[in-house]
């Protein structure tokens, strides 16, 4: 089950969420050191990991699914966000270099389809991040943040899952180590907790972070039949928006 977009917001203009924020970030650009020239797109709630990426890559754009809600951003620029199924993104085949998955994969209703769009939306060689709650951290055991909902996941549970979608796992990396807890005193030593995590408890992290390229020789996987029905709801000038539910035609 989705989270709402307005408590998703607050946890990231909440202390806690700034600094979740800024170790997982850390993890990305050492996974993603470079995307100069290259086309980003990001699915779930990814504008806290997209900002740092905009002045480097040619473009970045974010989905953020119909039942989740949208958000406007970047504030006071043109906006880069439109509400959409996840599981039927409105790309052309094989358009970005990267696609980020944050706050989608654990969430979603359909993972099968939505790494299927994945692989579909990604150029060849293109790389897939997908960022998940890790099944042993403590922070996918408390749901006051959004990593404490969804189905969490080991590194080898990720794996498998992106070599079941046409995908190859190229680097593992981990995050989140201090406790998901409104101290003060845990908030300003996060940094020594995520040297300590990562030196000593590598497997304890509360987010999973794994890149896969495309394997451009997809193989027959079973799902349901792709409907070329997209819904793109561009973000008025309003901070927030919802989807419309449509009837069938």
């Amino acid at each position: 089950m989705y989270s709402d977009v307005v408590d998703l917001r607050q946890f990231y203009d909440a202390p806690l969420g700034h600094i979740a924020q800024r170790m997982v970030r850390r993890r990305l650009r050492d996974v993603w050191p470079d995307v100069h020239g290259q086309s980003v797109l990001g699915v779930g709630y990814p504008i806290p990991y997209l900002r740092g990426l905009l002045d480097e890559a040619e473009r970045a754009v974010a989905i953020m699914p119909a039942r989740q809600g949208v958000v406007r951003w970047p504030e006071g620029q043109r906006n880069l966000v439109a509400l959409a199924e996840d599981v039927d993104l409105p790309f052309a085949d094989m358009t970005f270099d990267r696609v980020m998955l944050v706050h989608a994969l654990e969430v979603t209703e359909s993972w099968g389809d939505l790494l299927r769009e994945c692989w579909r939306v990604l150029a060849g060689g293109g790389r897939l991040l997908v960022i998940v709650p890790g099944r042993r951290g403590l922070w996918s055991r408390v749901d006051r943040t959004p990593f404490g909902h969804g189905h969490p996941y080991s590194a080898a549970q990720l794996q498998r899952l992106l070599r079941d979608h046409n995908f190859v796992p190229e680097q593992v990396a981990r995050a989140l180590y201090v406790p998901p807890f409104r101290s003060r005193m845990l908030i300003r030593g996060a940094a020594a907790w995520e040297r300590l995590g990562r030196r000593w408890f590598p497997r304890f992290a509360g987010v999973v972070m794994i890149e896969a390229s495309k394997q451009l020789y997809q193989r027959a996987l079973p799902g349901r039949v792709r409907r070329h029905r997209p819904l793109l709801v561009p973000v008025p000038g309003g901070a927030v928006a919802r989807s419309v539910k449509r009837d069938p035609a």
